[in-house]
């Protein structure tokens, strides 16, 4: 129990953390082993959320156990500019690349400890059997991606009545997980959301091709442990005139975080 306290204040209240790489060997089998602990995670909060009870606080530990699983498989995680979503006073509009499903797992054990956040995710995961109840359960924003002018209207509309309710909104502004970050294809949505509720946004730059996209389910793909995960948040930035000055710095920050990562190759 004291052990599980220390990790949780490593993450909630620091500036940075990195995975203790002396606590974990990498596994032989790392994606056997690491599904199957996803597996029962998800059957877990499936049962939660058909009860009504998968709370923002139950969420949070969810996330947390996806995290300490995967680090047992021997990945290592590096977040840094945790202090940069400390520094906005209420709800703000995270932007970031979506790289994996990683992501969508582990950023609640990261932000939920310092403000409630919603998600805007795409309507079909709200179906899926298993994840679907889950994933409805913490009240996210709903997206068809398939009619723009529709989505802005629903992200606008949904997304103002979180803010005014306190709810910070993580947005990935691409239409769908790419492995590779290509700025012509990251819209403005999130700005135009932030401008209208005169809220910052933070961006946050992601490599989390650790955990593969499948072949045929993009859930369930391949855990390479040789890959390290790294997640910046970066300053909150406020958006004047028509947003484009800030929509180039959210593109800029993503950008100059994979070539300090080495993974300029992944930018096109």
């Amino acid at each position: 129990m004291k052990q599980e306290h220390i990790f949780r204040n490593r993450i909630s209240n620091q500036d940075e953390y990195k995975t203790d790489t002396k606590l974990y060997r990498k596994k032989t089998f790392p994606t056997l082993y690491f599904f199957t602990k996803m597996f029962r995670i998800i059957l877990y909060c499936n049962r939660l959320a058909k009860k009504g009870i998968y709370n923002s606080v139950r969420w949070y530990d969810s996330s947390l156990d996806t995290l300490k699983s995967l680090e047992q498989t021997g990945i290592e995680f590096h977040f840094s500019g945790m202090d940069n979503i400390r520094k906005a006073n209420g709800p703000v509009v995270f932007i970031g690349n979506h790289m994996t499903t990683l992501e969508t797992m582990i950023l609640p054990s990261i932000i939920r400890p310092i403000k409630p956040v919603v998600y805007v995710i795409k309507e079909e995961l709200s179906k899926y059997p298993l994840f679907g109840p889950i994933a409805l359960a913490r009240d996210p924003i709903l997206v068809g991606r398939e009619n723009p002018r529709e989505d802005l209207r629903i992200v606008l509309e949904e997304g103002s009545k979180k803010l005014q309710e306190g709810k910070s909104i993580i947005i990935f502004p691409q239409k769908t997980r790419s492995a590779v970050f290509n700025p012509a294809l990251f819209n403005s949505l999130g700005n135009k959301l932030a401008k209208r509720n005169n809220v910052p946004v933070i961006p946050i730059a992601l490599i989390t091709d650790a955990w593969g996209n499948g072949k045929y389910i993009k859930e369930v793909g391949k855990i390479d442990p040789e890959k390290p995960v790294h997640i910046a948040f970066g300053k909150p930035i406020y958006i004047t005139g028509n947003g484009a000055e800030e929509h180039n710095k959210v593109i800029e920050f993503i950008t100059n975080k994979f070539r300090e990562w080495g993974r300029a190759d992944l930018i096109v």
